[in-house]
């Protein structure tokens, strides 16, 4: 900083003395003043002239100064108020429960018509009942008959349901490809729950706001309503189970720790360790973000498979279990089995942590993986779990064979779990999923319907067999659901779960109820879960970039501090979490633009509880103009014709009226809603009543801009070569207003303020690049940018904007901002034009951008290029070209360097390196895996798992690709120093001296750089934005995995209940009469306790 200042002293001082800086590779000499060969007078002659050209064409095509000086003209009648953010984050969180409640009512009548439905219906093994299955609807055998199950199902298109076709009289039902059409068991639940046809109906009909409403049953199979056709994959699969779906297992269970112990005795070794991991790996899935986990493997020693994860848990959030998941590979089976010992571990571990308050302070079991047991270990279990038996235990007995059987099957009827034997992997999934129903039986028997709430989550699954595209595929929701319970008394111990229902609320519906013309210009709204998790922020980014429409692995477990990453203590996350009403406040660093500008702010944050679910919402305003708004005031009549005219148009994601209430209102468009409401013509049109007066202001103030513009495209020796081709205005209020000055076939970017273009509109989470950019700028000046992409799509051009204050000072809100697309080719052969001129007398210019001897560039206050000689470097970040020249701008303070974090990275990985796809270089190991692999094959003769094993196992068979994980990454922005306006400088490039000068822009955010090009620097190396990845040592990581971020435990539990019937505990083949003699005694003694 002070080299900053004698820089600037010296300058005006006009002396001449030196200063030497050292960097890598360069030595940089600082010379103030001008120097010979690039005179800083004709440099400043150009930049002016360009300025004065440029925003003179900006002004004018725009309309900047006519709209300045009508909103002036009612700054006297115009009342400017303090946002109450406290008051303003209340009444989101209010209208936010509004919405939960009527979901979570709705699926509280489907509760009680599914449990009463079942009350009646007593079940038949020989009933025959045709139904509408979801796969099978309108399709038609070789004859041209309807197929079994199928039939004609009218379907009709309906833009509320992602414009798919349905059917909003009935339901459909998925039955899991791996399981029978017409299984009794199926076809009883099918026939019982047709009763909830009548109440999905009565359901929509009352908040046509709701979208799919479920049943998944215990059973398997999946009724939704609407009806809609089903459409397996390729392989003619639907990797759909209702039952391994988070809505489903969050609601039948209640938060839990899990430990699980994996057997790698030599026994294990081939087929059987394949089964035991793949087994492991469905646990993870069933474990959701309020549960706990550690895997232990054990032979004559005890394995933790994470080893820095010694002696504890960990929350099985998506990251965690994709760890553990990847240790699963390097497990190998050698050595003999002592259980014992692990279970003793297991306990151990259990009972530590539980006393720490850490865990889910819930439900405990312990998972047993392997191919046998010699003993019963009964004195490990009555050191341990008896008599009150709180840790469940389900074994799972890999292989065929049935030796050790009743041992395990007595250990879980022993300790309240339950035993399944699995032979293949076709077999996992459904044997695995038993031990949910089995943790739910407290729950079902205390006949607590505990409300449950997602994360935010999208179900691919779910969107591939609807055949979902583009955005409707990609849209986040969460879920809401309730378990459903027998009630028939004679089943009442044993807690039958007969499934779950549930609804999906969209995030979108919850975006369209913010007050987005209350937050300002940066203001935002978001939520985030008991867990920390966000729910929705305008920073979440699910998907892969460059246009994916894949999301990211981790998308739906980002925490809040990973995008406010400023508040280093979590304190406003933590407050959040605890869901207390607050306030906070700190300086960020907001990037936009694909994060390659930032914009420096300070945030205020007002947070507060959303009642009845387990989320809290907060506010974040901008200090300055975005802590303001102003009312103004027209009549009706006024408003509303100056509102409808064809070259209005309103945001399309805010919500004036509430047009999805009411069936009668879903086709009229805001503009249309608005009228009928300031009519009264729709007395139960709900509409934001101020809002509304604020958009009939603007229309108003607004309205001369149309003749204005029509004006001058009509005046046909203006714009002569249509180098001026759209003028654009958007307000406070979302209204915009847009003019073409050429026709729409001639635009050289025509996604431009189209849906196409999500950064340059408004919607739901931000105002439109262009708006926030002019509002941080110097007001009166312009704004110049070139779309990022443009270049590469031949979209080539700029746009300029600037914003509109009402007042002149501080405390003034932006009210609107005007801007013009320009092409690119009109923009540079003006810049190119006025660095034409000069002052000489004899009009000989001492220097010229036509010489080969100098480089010239227009670079914004970014450092992105604008003009270049070299039009491939147009778009691109001048440290890359000009390396040396941009460490100089950079140490002179010209530029500052600010640097950024993004923990939603995604780095690429090569799946080839792990030593476990390394041992399939060996040949005998290529051997040894293809043989696997066909017995594999041959012993499930099971397409179904063929297709849906776990990735886990899908991963052998990918080795060598590169693929993107999540990562951590560090990265710079770059930003001018609005108070230095020129700076000359000098390079010593080995042995010989470059020099150059940068000179502002008159009136807007660009910069004239002009380089001597005598000498070579390109030995210099190039400062780019490249991400960097934050590599964390190990011990760091196992801090990170470690380390618990505050949460919220849910607020219900149902462990275990004395009326439970424990001799519910196994599968398959039953107990054998010695064993269930052995065990009927114990069961007695320990009761009887």
């Amino acid at each position: 900083m002070q080299g900053n200042r004698r820089i600037l002293f010296s300058h005006m001082c006009c002396t001449s003395f030196l200063l030497f800086w050292i960097t890598v590779g360069i030595d940089v000499v600082e010379v103030v003043g001008s120097q010979p060969g690039i005179p800083l007078s004709v440099v400043k002659l150009w930049a002016s002239a360009f300025g004065g050209e440029i925003k003179s064409i900006s002004a004018k095509y725009s309309g900047s100064q006519l709209l300045q000086k009508k909103y002036k003209e009612f700054e006297k009648s115009v009342r400017v108020e303090e946002i109450d953010g406290v008051k303003l984050v209340k009444n989101l969180a209010v209208k936010m429960e509004e919405i939960f409640r009527k979901k979570a009512e709705a699926t509280r009548r489907l509760v009680e018509a599914a449990e009463e439905a079942h009350h009646q219906h007593e079940d038949n093994p020989d009933l025959q009942y045709e139904y509408f299955n979801a796969v099978l609807i309108n399709e038609v055998d070789e004859g041209g008959n309807n197929v079994d199950l199928g039939g004609e199902f009218i379907l009709e298109p309906n833009d509320h349901f992602n414009n798919l076709s349905v059917n909003l009289s009935l339901s459909v039902v998925q039955v899991p490809t791996n399981m029978y059409n017409k299984d009794p068991d199926i076809v009883n639940g099918v026939y019982w729950s047709e009763a909830l046809n009548k109440v999905f109906v009565d359901n929509f009909e009352r908040d046509p706001s709701l979208i799919w409403q479920y049943f998944g049953s215990a059973k398997g199979f999946f009724r939704q309503y609407p009806g809609v056709k089903w459409h397996p994959d390729e392989h003619g699969v639907i990797g759909f189970d209702c039952r391994n779906r988070k809505w489903y297992i969050q609601a039948a269970t209640s938060p839990k720790d899990v430990i699980i112990l994996v057997d790698v005795s030599g026994s294990m070794k081939g087929l059987r360790l394949t089964i035991a991991r793949q087994t492991v790996s469905s646990i993870l899935d069933t474990l959701g973000e309020d549960d706990f986990f550690n895997i232990i493997a054990y032979n004559q020693e005890i394995h933790y498979v994470e080893p820095c994860l010694n002696g504890t848990l960990v929350r099985a959030d998506r990251n965690n279990k994709d760890h553990f998941r990847e240790h699963l590979d390097k497990l190998f089976a050698k050595g003999i089995g002592l259980l014992g010992e692990a279970l003793t571990e297991a306990f151990t571990i259990l009972n530590d942590f539980n006393q720490t308050g850490h865990g889910s302070v819930c439900s405990q079991a312990i998972m047993l993986v392997t191919d046998g047991a010699t003993k019963m270990y009964d004195d490990v279990f009555e050191k341990y779990n008896w008599p009150d038996r709180k840790v469940r235990i389900f074994p799972y007995l890999i292989g065929r064979e049935s030796a050790f059987a009743d041992n395990l099957k007595w250990m879980a009827c022993a300790n309240k779990g339950y035993f399944s034997q699995i032979s293949t992997l076709a077999d996992v999934q459904e044997n695995v999923m038993r031990y949910l129903h089995v943790m739910s039986r407290p729950k079902v028997i205390d006949h607590e319907h505990d409300t449950v709430w997602t994360e935010a989550y999208v179900d691919s699954a779910l969107s591939q067999a609807h055949k979902l595209k583009d955005k409707a595929s990609s849209s986040l929701m969460t879920t809401v659901a309730m378990p459903v319970f027998s009630t028939k008394n004679e089943t009442k111990n044993q807690g039958i779960l007969l499934g779950v229902v549930g609804t999906d609320i969209p995030l979108q519906e919850l975006m369209k109820i913010i007050p987005k013309h209350m937050l300002g210009i940066h203001g935002y709204a978001f939520a985030i879960t008991n867990n920390g998790y966000i729910l929705t922020h305008p920073d979440l980014r699910p998907l892969y970039q460059h246009g994916q429409k894949r999301r990211k692995p981790n998308y739906s477990s980002v925490d809040l501090s990973e995008v406010e990453w400023e508040d280093k203590e979590d304190i406003l996350r933590n407050a959040m979490v605890s869901r207390r009403t607050g306030t906070f406040s700190m300086e960020v660093k907001k990037t936009v633009d694909k994060g390659k500008r930032v914009l420096k702010m300070h945030n205020d944050y007002f947070y507060t509880d959303i009642k009845g679910t387990p989320f809290s919402v907060g506010v974040a305003l901008s200090r300055g103009h975005g802590k303001y708004f102003f009312r103004g005031n027209v009549s009706v009549e006024a408003g509303l014709h100056d509102l409808e005219q064809p070259d209005v148009a309103l945001a399309d994601e805010w919500t004036y009226c509430n047009t999805e209430e009411h069936h009668e209102h879903r086709h009229l468009t805001q503009i249309q809603a608005i009228k009928l409401f300031l009519t009264g013509r729709r007395p139960h049109l709900k509409c934001d009543r101020e809002l509304i007066q604020e958009v009939l202001f603007d229309a108003v103030v607004t309205a001369p801009l149309e003749a204005y513009w029509t004006g001058l495209a009509l005046n046909k020796s203006e714009n002569s070569d249509k180098g001026v081709e759209i003028a654009y205005l958007g307000t406070r209020t979302g209204l915009s207003r847009t003019n073409l000055f050429v026709v729409p076939e001639q635009l050289s970017n025509q996604d431009f303020l189209t849906a196409e273009d999500k950064e340059g509109v408004f919607n739901a989470d931000h105002f439109p690049l262009w708006y926030k950019r002019a509002a941080e700028q110097v007001p009166g000046t312009f704004v110049y940018s070139m779309p990022f992409s443009s270049a590469s799509q031949n979209k080539s051009v700029v746009l300029a904007s600037t914003a509109i204050q009402l007042l002149d000072d501080r405390k003034s809100p932006i009210v609107a901002a005007v801007g013009i697309q320009m092409k690119l080719e009109f923009f540079q052969r003006k810049f190119w034009t006025a660095c034409r001129q000069c002052s000489a007398l004899d009009g000989k210019c001492s220097i010229s951008c036509d010489s080969e001897d100098i480089n010239c560039y227009l670079i914004d206050n970014n450092g992105f290029i604008l003009v270049t000689e070299v039009y491939s470097q147009t778009g691109l970040f001048f440290g890359e070209v000009e390396g040396a020249v941009m460490n100089k701008l950079l140490q002179m303070g010209s530029f500052k360097r600010i640097t950024l974090y993004d923990y939603q990275a995604l780095c690429k990985e090569y799946a080839g390196s792990s030593d476990s796809a390394r041992t399939l270089s060996d040949p005998f190991s290529v051997v040894k895996w293809l043989l696997t692999e066909l017995v594999i094959f041959l012993l499930e003769f099971n397409l179904y798992s063929w297709w849906n094993v776990d990735l886990t196992v899908k991963a052998q068979r990918s080795r060598g690709k590169t693929m993107m994980v999540p990562c951590d990454t560090e990265y710079p922005a770059f930003v001018s120093e609005r108070t230095i306006k020129e700076t000359t400088g000098n390079i010593d490039c080995e042995g010989c001296i470059r020099s150059f000068v940068i000179q502002q822009i008159p009136s807007s955010n660009l910069f004239m750089v002009v380089v001597d090009n005598k000498c070579d620097c390109s030995s210099a190396p190039p400062v780019t934005m490249k991400p960097i990845e934050i590599i964390h040592n190990e011990s760091l990581k196992c801090d990170r995995l470690k380390f618990q971020k505050d949460r919220k435990k849910p607020e219900s539990c149902h462990p275990f209940h004395p009326e439970e019937n424990a001799m519910e505990c196994g599968s398959a083949t039953g107990l054998s009469s010695p064993l269930t003699a052995a065990l009927l005694p114990l069961l007695a003694s320990l009761v009887s306790r």
